[in-house]
């Protein structure tokens, strides 16, 4: 009898063009979904405020927008959406 495994899907860290308000990234240690809730920019450096999908008052995190020549992204984080959904 042989075992039959559903193949997973594996996220490679992608950058995108820009970081936008309403994205939702996941949290690559735990998997968990974090919503985009505001963008900043502190002197030279740009920052993403993202709050936890179904998460309380206290599971907001800062983070670092880390530049690259291929677009940006969120250290620890991979992005989620499919483009073409929408």
């Amino acid at each position: 009898m042989t075992e039959h495994r559903l193949p997973v899907k594996e996220f490679t860290p992608v950058a995108v063009s820009s970081i936008l308000l309403g994205q939702v990234w996941q949290l690559q240690e735990t998997g968990d979904n974090w919503l985009v809730t505001k963008v900043y920019s502190e002197m030279f450096t740009s920052f993403a405020v993202l709050r936890k999908v179904g998460g309380g008052d206290a599971d907001v995190r800062r983070v670092k927008v880390e530049r690259a020549a291929d677009g940006v992204g969120l250290s620890g984080f991979i992005f989620t959406q499919d483009a073409d959904a929408f």
